[in-house]
This record gives structure tokens, C-alpha cells and sequence, in this order.
């Protein structure tokens, strides 16, 4: 095969592909409304299974159900008739995922979830099929051909389950009023947990990481405070602990550029008035956002009556992994 007939074939399978999705368009209508219903008004949860790729599918769906707020388990079909059907109980919602619809091992499912009293949805590419027939609810994703060359191999029918599928949890994930917080609370570990959850609190200096200087010391003894807490600023504070400014290496080198000598001056002649500061009860990535919209790497963590409670590095925020 040459390159541009290599090039030519891939361009053909998201083209058939691509079509595939198109025709469910028109599918999408009673039926799906009907389905989102069903799992709305169950009290349990919403049991996925399939086998081979369309198994892989449904694990897929399982995921992004759960993670969106509708509490799903994946059901292997094979492992099901050996003993994990006690898994599926009578207020679940059962999706099975089949091309064919006539599966084997998805169809001797079929008895057992019907005397359980589960619910059960096809989504399958034959709604004249066993698993058609036996389920409440049937969703076409019928493609008119696999991507695959010998129209075989499961392609098309596969990226048809998928859209299908995710179809129905974007959808329950906005009836349910599904919230980025509540989708954060589900991924404490990626960076929209990050994004969403960690505060300003949560990673900010204090103790004697936290240099608190007062107006009047001088700066050959604030630098010393700043090394020892391995900080890059002081935060200053007059005599009744309100912030009054901060003490950066940058003020330092400004002044040392001008070639003043001012290690003997108080800090107050060289420090920045009024920064740029942030309450602890604030998001980390809010902070995040301001020290790269004002170009600063260090920002005084204050109170309700501004005096500083800690303080916050860029540092910080990298190894909280923003």
C-alpha cells in the first residue's frame, strides 16, 4: 500500500464513521426520552454489560455514568452466568450493549434479569433481534457498514454505541442539575479536582514558613527571616498585625540596581504597598490566575480584616500539581 493510499484509507473509516453518527440523529427522539425516564425514576443503580468490543463500550459508559452522577457498575456477561447476577437487584437499571442482539451470552441473561424485575434498555443495531424483544426500551444504533474493509470487524457499530451512550449520560448528568463541583468531588485526583476543590488554605505557608516582618525592621534582618523560611518575600504588618505591604527579592534588586546600599534601611522604605493579596477560603486556582494575570510569584493569604495568615509561592502551586 502506498502512502497516499494509506492516507486515503484512514480518511474512508472517519468517513464511514462520521456518517454513522450522523444517522442516529434522526433516532434520538420517544425512545431515548423514555430511557433517560426509566433511570431517573430508579432507586438503584444502572448495571452496564456487553461482551467483546461492545463490552468495552459499555465499561466506558459504566465510567462516565458514575463519574457523572448516575452510580453504575460494569456486569461481564460470561462472568454473570457463573454467579454475578446477584449483583443486579430489582431497582437497577440494566444497559446491554449488542450489535447483533442475539449475543449468546447476553441472551441467556435475559430470563433472569426479568425475574429479578430489573429494567433493561438495548442498545443494538438490530431491533428485530432477542435482546430487542425481551427489553423495555430499545435504542437503534444500527450502521448501514463497518469501517473495516471486509465489513467485520466492529467499527463503526462500536463508535454508534458510543455516542449513544454518552448521549444518554450528558443528558442524566443535565436533568439531574449535575454541577462542575459535583464533577470534581468524583475526580479529587485529576486537575479539575484541582481546579475545583483544593483552597488557598490548603497549600498556603504559615508557621515560620510564613515571614511576618514589622514596618521598622531592617532589611539585613528581614532577608534573614526570608532565607530561613526559604521563602522568596516577607509579608509586612504594622503593630496591630493588618497588612501593609510585602518584601520581594525583586524590590531588593531594584534597589541594588540603582546601586543603593539599603541593607540598613527599614523595610518599609523599600517594600510594595498594598499588594495583591487573597483570603484562605479562596480556590488555590483563583490564586493561580491572579499571580499570572499581575506577573507576581508570591501572594499574602489574609483574613476577613486583612492581616495575613499565611502565604502563598508560585512554588506552591506547582507542587500541588497546577
Amino acid at each position: 500500500m502506498t502512502a497516499k493510499n494509506t492516507v486515503r484509507m484512514a480518511k474512508d473509516v472517519i468517513r464511514i464513521e462520521a456518517r454513522a453518527l450522523l444517522a442516529l440523529l434522526p433516532r434520538v427522539g420517544r425512545n431515548f426520552e423514555k430511557a433517560c425516564e426509566l433511570i431517573l425514576k430508579s432507586k438503584g443503580r444502572v448495571v452496564v454489560t456487553g461482551m467483546g468490543k461492545p463490552g468495552f463500550i459499555a465499561q466506558k459508559i459504566s465510567a462516565t455514568l458514575s463519574s457523572t452522577g448516575t452510580p453504575s457498575l460494569f456486569l461481564h456477561p460470561a462472568e454473570a452466568l457463573h454467579g454475578d447476577l446477584g449483583r443486579v437487584m430489582k431497582d437497577d437499571v440494566v444497559i446491554a450493549f449488542s450489535n447483533s442482539g442475539q449475543t449468546e451470552e447476553i441472551i441467556k441473561l435475559l430470563p433472569v434479569i426479568r425475574q429479578i424485575g430489573a429494567g433493561l434498555i438495548a442498545i443494538t443495531g438490530n431491533s428485530r433481534s432477542l435482546l430487542a424483544q425481551h427489553s423495555d426500551i430499545v435504542l437503534d444504533v444500527s450502521v448501514k457498514r463497518e469501517a473495516c474493509t471486509m465489513n467485520l470487524a466492529p467499527t463503526a457499530s462500536t463508535t454508534a454505541m458510543l455516542a449513544m451512550g454518552d448521549a444518554l449520560a450528558v443528558t442524566l448528568l443535565e436533568k439531574k442539575g449535575f454541577k462542575p463541583e459535583n464533577f470534581a468531588l468524583y475526580h479529587p485526583g485529576g486537575d479539575l479536582g484541582k481546579r475545583l476543590l483544593l483552597k488557598v488554605s490548603d497549600i498556603m505557608r504559615t508557621g515560620k514558613n510564613n515571614p511576618l516582618v514589622r514596618e521598622n525592621e531592617k532589611i539585613k534582618d528581614v532577608l534573614y527571616k526570608i532565607t530561613n523560611a526559604r521563602a522568596g518575600s516577607a509579608t509586612v504588618v504594622d503593630t496591630a498585625g493588618v497588612l501593609k505591604g510585602i518584601f520581594t527579592d525583586g524590590d531588593l534588586r531594584r534597589h541594588l540596581k540603582d546601586g543603593q546600599d539599603i541593607l540598613g534601611w527599614t523595610v518599609a522604605q523599600a517594600m510594595t504597598l498594598n499588594p495583591v493579596c487573597i483570603e484562605a477560603e479562596k480556590l488555590a486556582a483563583q490564586a493561580l490566575e491572579i499571580m499570572r494575570s499581575k506577573k507576581i510569584d508570591e501572594v499574602p493569604v489574609v483574613d476577613k480584616k486583612n492581616r495575613p495568615v499565611g502565604l502563598l509561592d508560585v512554588q506552591d502551586l506547582l507542587k500541588a500539581g497546577f
